[in-house]
């Protein structure tokens, strides 16, 4: 989709020294940010005669018998083989420390869980065993956003940081179906995929509306075409109950769980289907589970210009030393907008031979926000982009769409539609969006025209969607750890306290913290990783309210 971010938050994981390179740049300092690319693969086809009864979840979802074959399933776990280019490509998974080496196997879910003897996918899955065997809890599965975030990417990029917990957890993570190799949502082809997210994503013409919209039902299209199979099986619903049926055959008898960004909505629906099964959960980015997609989308236009206000404070408290013009943030604001103004007008040179357009440049700001480790790219890439190049800031825009510095794309954006679309009901219409314009504006002079115009996002959607927003109510759940960061341009603060009452009394345990960018685990706060610790290896639940940062 050719907006900032398609929902809620998705952003790559991706070093700076990548990004620079692409761009053409050089430095000598690395970081990364967010979440992680994807991609994928068509699945298998199996047919199953006795069934066994799989664990009866209370909520929304029905029970169901799943065939013996699939609950007694064994993996066969291997060396891991190197990212498809779906996942994002690069080399396989290096060693951790110790010398333990990432394995992979894959694991037969039920395309539709309404027939569970009929066909099957294929879920991609990776794990490193933990350290200390006799002292071992169980799995740790994670899901780090997107959606359309690839695990097995994921997982070994930001393994470092969760090395304390791989003492006694298997760390574990998958691309859920849709993503990556798990049955992966193919639409549009790369050469297309350039033009699709180089196209204006804030119209102001009736031209530009109409070449706007007609970009969506091409792209719908494609999906239906090359994916149309699993485009109404790719929500978070079935998403959740993958993750019951992966408990059962990695032999847990507790569901223990990390989620991070959309893997807080994805774990909350696992929590109401499955209160039961939740043991040691840490919910992290939280999405508020009580919007619908006009609510979310206006909640991160004045997220990321939280974040934006930040950048320009920090830049105005380095006085002589911040490379863009401005004694106030105001100031700096109205430049990147004369920027971004300027640069709709005409298209500066970007990487090789193509041009930053606007809505790349808006998306290249947008992904630097989610880390404050980015923020020097951030002031680099705007200071170059006045001066005509628009290399560093189309890198950024690069990565969030999930494109390699070679041209090629992964599923994460086409996964990223199509989980949104299976779950939103809503469809909005030409003259709905625009109606809503006026209100995204006040939330973001630089953010709002691009995600108003992102209600749009599944008009043309083949398939319909399940809910207006999730269910995550769960009675009877463990403790559930729910961490808000008061700076979180993605997912806003708002969303942790929202997640905690809507999961129910006695379930969810608020943490905030007091920090910049998406997340709070991986920002290194070492309060916030204590608690989490804590938590995860001794079972020591945090107390309610408890502040970092």
């Amino acid at each position: 989709m050719p907006t900032i971010s398609a929902r809620r938050g998705t952003a790559l994981a991706v070093t700076a020294a990548a990004l620079l390179a692409a761009s053409g740049c050089s430095d000598s300092n690395t970081g990364s940010t967010g979440t992680s690319g994807t991609t994928g693969t068509s699945g298998t086809t199996e047919t199953s005669g006795t069934s066994v009864r799989a664990n009866s979840p209370t909520g929304a979802a029905p029970s169901t018998d799943l065939p013996r074959s699939l609950v007694s399933q064994r993996l066969g776990w291997k060396a891991c083989p190197a990212p498809s280019a779906s996942e994002g490509g690069g080399p396989s998974p290096s060693p951790l420390p110790g010398g333990t080496r990432w394995e992979c196997a894959t694991m037969k879910v039920p395309l539709n869980y309404a027939k569970p003897g009929g066909d099957t996918i294929e879920l991609a899955l990776i794990r490193a065993k933990a350290r200390d065997t006799k002292q071992r809890i169980g799995s740790l599965i994670f899901n780090f956003g997107g959606p359309g975030g690839s695990g097995i990417t994921g997982l070994p990029a930001f393994a470092s940081d969760y090395e304390k917990l791989r003492a006694r957890y298997d760390l574990v993570s998958f691309d859920p179906r849709g993503v990556g190799r798990s049955a992966g949502v193919q639409c549009e082809n790369d050469r297309q995929l350039d033009a699709y997210f180089a196209q204006d994503g804030s119209p102001a013409t009736p031209a530009a509306e109409k070449t706007f919209v007609k970009g969506l039902a091409n792209f719908a299209a494609a999906c239906e075409k090359n994916s149309g199979k699993v485009l109404p099986y790719v929500g978070t619903t079935n998403a959740a109950r993958d993750m019951e049926l992966m408990r059962q055959v990695l032999g847990d008898k507790k569901m223990h769980y990390f989620g991070i960004s959309y893997g807080t909505e994805l774990g909350g629906v696992y929590a109401h289907l499955y209160p039961k099964s939740v043991g040691r959960a840490v919910f992290d980015a939280v999405v508020d589970p009580t919007q619908n997609s006009e609510q979310g989308s206006l909640g991160q236009a004045k997220g990321f210009q939280l974040a934006l206000t930040n950048f320009e404070k920090d830049c105005v408290a380095r006085a002589g030393s911040c490379k863009l013009p401005g004694t106030t943030p105001k100031e700096i604001e109205s430049y990147i907008i004369g920027l971004l103004d300027r640069i709709g007008k005409q298209p500066i040179a970007g990487i090789g031979n193509r041009k930053l357009t606007r809505t790349q440049a808006t998306n290249g700001i947008a992904q630097a926000l989610y880390s404050k480790e980015f923020w020097p790219y951030l002031e680099q890439g705007l200071d170059e982009a006045d001066g005509g190049s628009g290399a560093l800031l189309q890198a950024l825009s690069d990565s969030m769409n999930g494109r390699d510095q070679y041209g090629k794309y992964s599923n994460i954006q086409a996964a990223n539609a199509a989980v949104n679309c299976a779950d939103s009901k809503e469809r909005y219409t030409l003259a709905q969006t625009k109606a809503k314009l006026p209100e995204f504006r006040r939330a973001s002079p630089v953010f709002g025209d691009f995600l108003g115009w992102g209600l749009m996002s599944c008009s043309k959607w083949p398939v319909a969607g399940e809910w207006t927003h999730p269910d995550v109510h769960a009675p009877g759940s463990a403790p559930i750890v729910v961490i808000g960061n008061t700076g979180d341009p993605a997912t806003p603060y708002a969303g942790a306290k929202a997640m905690v009452d809507s999961l129910g009394k006695g379930v969810g345990v608020e943490v905030t913290y007091h920090g910049q960018g998406h997340g709070s685990y991986d920002s290194g706060d070492t309060c916030v990783q204590g608690a989490v610790n804590d938590y995860l290896l001794n079972g020591k639940v945090p107390a309610a309210g408890k502040v970092c940062g």
